[in-house]
């Protein structure tokens, strides 16, 4: 419809035009030049106001970081899976051999009510740890804005496993007193994507909504999603998820772009959850116990191999290099019409992005990521340390791998940042910015504080597994 109006405006001027040299008289000559003017003018002023881009800015974010008292050593979950009552010795032998390989470090954080002996896996300690992390996080993202939450205009909050009533949006317009008419959306179930998808929804809705403030919070709860069976395909998600949360505020008002720290620039979906392996391969269901928990099946490293393939060939003809497009090309011609067997062409995406925040889903993960993309360490090290200090904290843990860029003091003006993050359904997202400015290492409200000239710490290889049982 809007493209019809244009067109009509244009067709009009032409029409206009037409008669203007046919040799009319004076008087319609002069109409018929108003006519072409006006019509001219209007599809001009359309096709500026309408049909402009509207930019989106990342003015800053926010990554919670929990006290002292939700710290806790490989030790102490070791000591608290002894005492939960519901693990078997096969089961406590299985979860000390998953810390072992699982890339994290000593020191994560789990909420008080987990830390808790014997665990406190009610309903209410769930609510207080999602407003501990959230209320944190945006306090944090106010404080370092200067916004005002009167001046928000859309709000969007992703949690995948924990939904209560009223919603979490709910909580956030309560605590912090938002306006009557801002637009809430909360996004479930959509696993560690979840926050990638969630900047992709709300860049959609700032670009029909200009000068506007979007709050994009993002989140996991621990306390509802502990397992609690014994089930091994179900027990990983106990080890490798961990507490943590972001708040991200988005800006559609022009005039921001001179504060703001990042510019979005693209955006991409690839879901492929119409295969049935694709789409079980993350699944939440009753254990033979009827305990509630989710499954990862043998298939997930294969499921997401694919689908990173079928992604990375929608993102490459968008953002890589033309040297690199001719190079992809070449080699797709002869492997599917000449039929020469070589190996496929994986695009050297160093040439496209500075840094990489990929999402934490644990060191096997990412050691699959690392070879698909072919990076070195250093690109895949905001990963691996954020997988190391703060464990997988789901959909946030792109933001805390941004931070850790930021902290390093690695970000400059120009720089593009590629955050990919893939989850339940199964889904990978991708997040491109392009930095405005040159992000000067912050002294405080980042998650790294005091502690980042510890990183990177060296990662010790992954023990061989024993063909004793």
């Amino acid at each position: 419809m809007n493209n019809l109006l244009y067109l009509s405006l244009l067709a009009g001027a032409a029409a206009s035009a037409y008669y203007y040299g046919s040799g009319e008289e004076s008087l319609n000559r002069s109409r018929h030049s108003l006519i072409t003017s006006f019509c001219l003018a209007a599809a001009f002023t359309y096709h500026y106001v309408v049909r402009r881009t509207r930019y989106v800015f990342l003015v800053d974010f926010a990554c919670f970081k929990p006290g002292l008292s939700c710290l806790c050593t490989t030790e102490m979950i070791l000591e608290r899976a002894k005492h939960v009552g519901f693990l078997s010795e096969e089961s406590l032998k299985l979860v000390a051999k998953i810390l072992d390989r699982s890339g994290l470090g000593p020191k994560t954080y789990l909420p008080e009510g987990v830390l808790h002996i014997p665990p406190k896996l009610t309903f209410d300690e769930a609510r207080k740890e999602t407003d501990t992390v959230l209320f944190g996080a945006v306090d944090e993202l106010l404080e370092k804005t200067g916004v005002q939450s009167k001046d928000i205009g859309i709000l969007v909050v992703n949690c995948c496993l924990f939904n209560p009533t009223p919603s979490l949006s709910d909580t956030i317009v309560n605590h912090y007193k938002l306006r009557g008419n801002i637009l809430t959306y909360d996004l479930s179930g959509m696993g560690c994507s979840a926050g990638v998808l969630a900047v992709d929804f709300a860049k959609q809705l700032l670009q029909v909504h200009p000068n506007s403030y979007a709050l994009v919070l993002s989140t996991e709860n621990e306390t509802s999603s502990i397992y609690r069976g014994n089930n091994p395909s179900m027990m990983l998600t106990n080890c490798l998820f961990r507490m943590g949360g972001s708040a991200a505020l988005l800006s559609s008002h022009p005039s921001d772009r001179c504060r703001s720290k990042y510019q979005l620039i693209h955006t991409l979906r690839t879901h492929v959850g119409a295969d049935d392996n694709s789409y079980k391969c993350v699944f939440q269901e009753e254990d033979e116990a009827h305990k509630i928990g989710v499954s990862l099946s043998k298939e997930l490293m294969n499921v997401a191999r694919d689908a990173l393939k079928i992604h990375i060939t929608s993102l490459g003809p968008v953002v890589l290099p033309i040297s690199e497009k001719v190079k992809f090309v070449v080699n797709f011609v002869k492997r599917k019409f000449l039929k020469i067997m070589i190996e496929a062409y994986v695009p050297n995406f160093t040439l496209a992005f500075d840094h990489f925040c990929i999402h934490t889903g644990g060191r096997a993960v990412l050691d699959r990521m690392q070879k698909s993309l072919e990076l070195d360490d250093w690109h895949m090290e905001p990963s691996r340390m954020t997988l190391y200090r703060f464990g997988n904290t789901s959909s946030s843990s792109v933001w805390y791998e941004l931070a850790y860029c930021e902290a390093k003091g690695r970000v400059k003006k120009g720089d593009r940042v590629w955050q990919m993050a893939f989850g339940s359904g199964f889904k990978v997202n991708t997040a491109v910015w392009v930095a405005l400015k040159n992000i000067e290492p912050p002294l405080k409200n980042t998650p790294w504080r005091d502690e980042i000239d510890d990183f990177p710490v060296k990662l010790n290889p992954p023990k061989p597994t024993s063909n004793n049982k």
